[in-house]
């Protein structure tokens, strides 16, 4: 998991975010013992190279959940050589196993993001909608 961190910092052009705060060891164990968090990493050489974080939302609504991708991304240097399909693809297979009935993620709009929603159209149908960041209240920005 922290090279999966180290990856994504490196990736997003935002290494603070992904390993200033560490969690502990025992947060990850909890993390990874549950049942709704999801992470693949692709490796070359025993290096992780891409990754994709996802988290399983249980409906109320009906019996079947939806799986969100959070994070998913590949170091600049292995881009475009299908690492991104592939990690979509293995998690398509994890969701059918769970029940799911559909995998969701969000790309932003700005030109830097161009790669991501061209990838995501080709996978799946775009639905435009706009996404609100609504703080708690604890003096941390959401």
């Amino acid at each position: 998991m922290a090279s999966l961190s180290t990856m994504f910092g490196a990736a997003f052009g935002d290494a603070e975010l992904y390993t200033a705060k560490r969690p502990s060891a025992e947060y990850l164990r909890r993390l990874l013992a549950g049942d709704t968090f999801i992470a693949l990493a692709a490796l070359k050489d025993d290096t992780v190279v891409g990754g994709l974080a996802a988290y399983e939302l249980r409906k109320f609504e009906q019996e079947r959940s939806e799986v969100y991708i959070y994070d998913l991304a590949v170091l600049e240097a292995h881009r475009r050589q299908g690492i991104a399909t592939a990690l979509i693809e293995a998690l398509r297979a994890i969701a059918a196993a769970r029940g799911a009935w559909v995998i969701f993620v969000q790309a932003d709009t700005g030109i830097e993001d161009e790669p991501a929603i061209a990838l995501y159209t080709k996978l799946g149908a775009r639905e435009d909608v706009l996404h609100f960041d609504i703080s708690i209240g604890d003096g941390d920005e959401p």
